[in-house]
């Protein structure tokens, strides 16, 4: 199999970032520099910076509540990065980020494939926070903040986005742009103060403790999975559409539905920002 693809089922990363490791010098396959899409096979010896990495064989998924402060990154030079902070038994990484200063569900796995699955952002997965500001929330901030806001270049995909409080508000996201919601407010005005992301598609974070992890259960796992395959058709279904249309892209056609929480809350699907979008 190909050197990435290796590393990243062994837990070590990413494929990416497996590609940036084999390109700064830090892997050898046998005792010689790795290069770029090499192949491996299992008598090989795949070694960074000198230690040789095993493949794993028990596959995990890990919900872990970030606090605030602890950074997303693999590299142990970083004093409060997030790996060492968690301390797991086997090698994991995590799947999509936090910046420093959010806090709440970060997913950790050791399957390299779910997180290539997951960061996808032509999968459109959802991602939802709470986030509170530095001051009220008015129903113009809100309106602007769905309908999308021009940030890096590009307007953001419309969302759900429903206000909470004084000066708090949920949104879900299908795009993870860098440090979006907070660039976003920025644009309009506000500044955000806290930042917590309480879901990632059906896995919620409800009341994990902060610094705590715990293993994801088996049924959060099967619905992860009907949901990734669900993904991957609709996104093969807008590639053929995509074709048949001459190559003019086409809408993804999933639909956003109003969380069950905020149902649960309102009472009401559609309220306060409970729309249904095509994407």
């Amino acid at each position: 199999m190909r050197l990435n693809k290796f590393l990243s089922d062994a837990g070590v990363c990413s494929r990416r970032e497996a590609d940036r490791l084999v390109e700064s010098g830090r892997v050898s396959i046998d005792g010689k520099p790795a290069m770029l899409g090499s192949q491996v096979e299992e008598h090989n010896r795949i070694c960074i910076d000198g230690k040789e990495i095993q493949r794993q064989e028990r596959k995990v998924l890990l919900l872990f509540h970030k606090p605030r402060g602890i950074e997303c990154t693999a590299d142990m030079r970083v004093k409060k990065n997030v790996i060492s902070y968690v301390n797991y038994p086997l090698r994991v990484y995590y799947a999509g980020r936090l910046d420093k200063d959010s806090e709440g569900l970060l997913l950790l796995t050791n399957q390299g494939d779910l997180v290539q699955e997951l960061m996808k952002a032509g999968n459109f997965h959802e991602k939802e926070y709470v986030v509170t500001v530095n001051k009220p929330v008015t129903e113009e901030f809100m309106r602007k903040i769905r309908e999308g806001v021009p940030i890096l270049g590009t307007v953001t995909r419309k969302c759900l986005a429903e206000r909470v409080g004084n000066t708090e508000f949920r949104i879900v996201l299908t795009q993870g742009l860098n440090r979006q919601i907070r660039r976003m407010c920025e644009y309009l005005g506000y500044e955000v103060k806290r930042l917590k992301r309480v879901r990632i598609m059906n896995l919620e974070l409800g009341e994990l403790p902060v610094g705590q992890y715990r293993e994801a259960t088996q049924e959060e796992l099967s619905e992860l999975h009907k949901l990734l395959e669900k993904s991957q058709k609709s996104r093969q279904e807008g590639r053929e559409k995509e074709r048949y249309a001459g190559g003019k892209p086409v809408k993804n056609a999933g639909k956003y539905r109003t969380p069950s929480s905020w149902k649960k809350k309102t009472g009401k699907a559609g309220k306060n920002g409970g729309l249904k979008k095509n994407g």
